[in-house]
């Protein structure tokens, strides 16, 4: 596992028990003994307006295009989880490096660091 690969894994519903296949974007690799990796939540419904910390990804672009996903979506930073090694379903693609480059200060915004 290793942080900037987008994943469909179970990711927690928010507010009730349960999880869905959701596609994440890994942020951390394994992280201890259990092993978990803390992951950024990727939705096709586009919120308006984008939050601050949100990253637009159009597979259209040639920039996010090894993203492998079908339709415009974007990067919900604020919703993070951690999800055990299991329940990611398979690779599917990656953000580019300069996508990746946008994601370390909105998570610093976010979380006032």
């Amino acid at each position: 596992m290793k942080p900037s690969k987008i994943h469909p894994a179970l990711f927690p519903y928010g507010g009730t028990i349960g999880a869905k296949v959701r596609c994440v974007l890994a942020l951390t690799g394994y992280v201890g003994s259990v092993p978990e990796v803390l992951v950024a939540y990727i939705s096709s419904i586009l919120p308006s307006p984008l939050l601050a910390t949100d990253i637009l990804i159009d597979p259209t672009n040639p920039d996010h295009a090894q993203t492998q996903l079908r339709t415009v979506s974007v990067l919900r930073l604020h919703k993070l989880a951690t999800v055990h090694k299991s329940n990611f379903v398979r690779l599917l693609g990656s953000v580019s490096p300069k996508t990746w480059t946008e994601v370390e200060p909105k998570l610093r915004l976010l979380l006032n660091l």
